[in-house]
């Protein structure tokens, strides 16, 4: 299972992700300058030129015209896919961070970190098919408790927004009112990452706390935990497999004084019901930062502190092989 290494960014991988058919691949990164990949043999597209700062995640369309990016550079910007155009931008007094599409794409949901004395936001803004009527102006912002908000998800057909922070906690609000309508601590540690699964009814979280969990999307309560004993920095459900993927390693700052193995490195695979590993895919030369399954399952992508993406698709014997 050799992979295809992309080497399309000089600082560390903040998110990779997927287009909805899986053929497209885009990279975030703490450059300036999200990349365009073929996910199939590495090939790359383009590069959309424009932010100032890091970008640290990004959703796409469903049909793969649009391309909507969160920076630290205080705006969240809408690109047009094929052709790198920067087509608008919703420009905030904060770093922008978390960004999410609703279903229909009528709605934007998008967080900015706490700074300068402002507290942590959540925006929804209203999308238009004309970006000549695109507005600025959201139509709810939303105060959260202290914390950075880490992901964004929309849930119940729009109803609700989910959120992930860094203290450990997942919570719910009403898209209309924006009143919280639950909150939990699954972790002792930030929450890094969230991902849902393809039916959306449940997530798994990677956590500094050195574990993931899959969680209930309706009341929040952890289904199953996996333990590591390494720092979590991202988690993947595969769309077709019983199995959970996790990435992370060493905190960044101590990456030099240890070698690649002793880092814990590897992408780690787990079986979701079990909760036991099964298998890991070494590469990296730092932490990995976030993971992803292609929308059949059949391969992955792998994002590093070291800058490097990595693509694996996986040998018919990952189909085939009794796990347990």
């Amino acid at each position: 299972m050799r992979p295809y290494l992309l080497k399309g960014h000089e600082r560390p991988l903040t998110q990779v992700k997927y287009n909805r058919e899986g053929d497209l691949l885009i990279t975030c990164a703490k450059n300036l300058q999200p990349c365009l990949w073929l996910s199939d043999n590495g090939m790359r597209l383009g590069t959309y030129e424009g932010h100032n700062g890091v970008i640290w995640t990004c959703d796409i369309n469903i049909d793969s015209t649009r391309l909507y990016t969160a920076s630290a550079d205080q705006t969240v910007r809408i690109w047009e896919l094929q052709t790198g155009k920067e087509l608008f931008q919703f420009r905030q007094q904060e770093p922008c961070r978390a960004v999410s599409l609703s279903v229909g794409e009528g709605l934007l949901a998008f967080t900015a970190d706490a700074f300068m004395g402002a507290q942590s936001m959540i925006h929804v803004m209203k999308l238009e098919q004309d970006i000549e009527q695109q507005s600025s102006k959201s139509i709810l912002s939303i105060e959260a408790p202290r914390g950075r908000i880490t992901r964004v998800f929309w849930s119940e057909l729009n109803r609700c927004l989910v959120t992930s922070h860094d203290g450990g906690f997942l919570r719910k609000w009403d898209s209309e009112t924006g009143q919280m309508l639950l909150e939990e601590k699954v972790h002792e540690d930030a929450i890094q990452d969230f991902q849902l699964s393809p039916d959306g009814s449940y997530g798994v979280t990677a956590s500094l706390d050195k574990t993931a969990k899959l969680v209930d999307l309706e009341t929040f309560q952890v289904i199953k935990t996996y333990k590591t004993g390494r720092l979590v920095q991202s988690a993947a459900i595969s769309p077709i497999m019983d199995h959970v993927l996790l990435g992370g390693g060493q905190d960044a700052s101590s990456v030099t004084t240890t070698a690649s193995k002793a880092g814990g490195f590897e992408a780690r695979f787990f079986h979701k019901i079990f909760a036991e590993e099964f298998g890991s895919v070494r590469g990296h030369f730092g932490p990995i930062n976030s993971v992803a399954f292609h929308p059949d399952g059949k391969s992955f992508t792998t994002g590093g502190e070291d800058g490097y993406v990595r693509i694996h698709h996986l040998d018919a014997d990952y189909f085939t092989a009794k796990f347990f």
